[in-house]
């Protein structure tokens, strides 16, 4: 077949052929630019920094919980159906904790699963007009319970 065969073949193709043909092309190209690992790896790092920036302003120093931070869970967060001082503690020392392991991808089921724990907490007892900030918050927690760390993690690393 000539060139001029194959272009007038090319020219009689619906438009429809076409755009799919382009779109399939596309979505190849795609999936393999963005592997899974890397999106697993960008969710992780992504709602790592939200409850880390979070639990570095609960802290003085290196890791001293301030007094704004119990007045906090005193006043703001009443709602929220612990004792204060315990709550303040355990939202401090867990949004530190959760939020190394998810970017390490070390224990990244159970780090997401104890974070999506806490945005139902602040969901449904502090702050029930944020939605959707907190539905973004579940759409990056949810493939990391459903999928793990991925590839790019010390869990795939380590528990092979």
């Amino acid at each position: 077949m000539n060139t001029n065969t194959m272009t007038a073949n090319v020219l009689h193709v619906p438009a429809t052929s076409r755009f799919t043909a382009l779109r399939r092309h596309a979505t190849v190209l795609l999936s393999r630019s963005l592997p899974p690992a890397l999106l697993l790896l960008v969710a992780r790092c992504g709602i790592a920094a939200v409850f880390f920036q979070s639990a570095r302003t609960k802290v003085e120093g290196w890791f001293t919980i301030a007094d704004s931070t119990y007045e906090l869970f005193r006043t703001e967060y009443a709602g929220v159906p612990l004792p204060s001082e315990f709550a303040a503690v355990a939202a401090t020392v867990s949004e530190h904790l959760f939020s190394v392991l998810l970017v390490l991808g070390f224990f990244t089921r159970l780090s997401a699963a104890a974070l999506l724990g806490m945005t139902l907490v602040i969901e449904i007892f502090v702050y029930p007009d944020a939605w959707p900030t907190h539905l973004s918050w579940v759409g990056l927690l949810l493939p990391l319970i459903a999928m793990g760390g991925g590839t790019l993690s010390l869990d795939r690393l380590i528990f092979r």
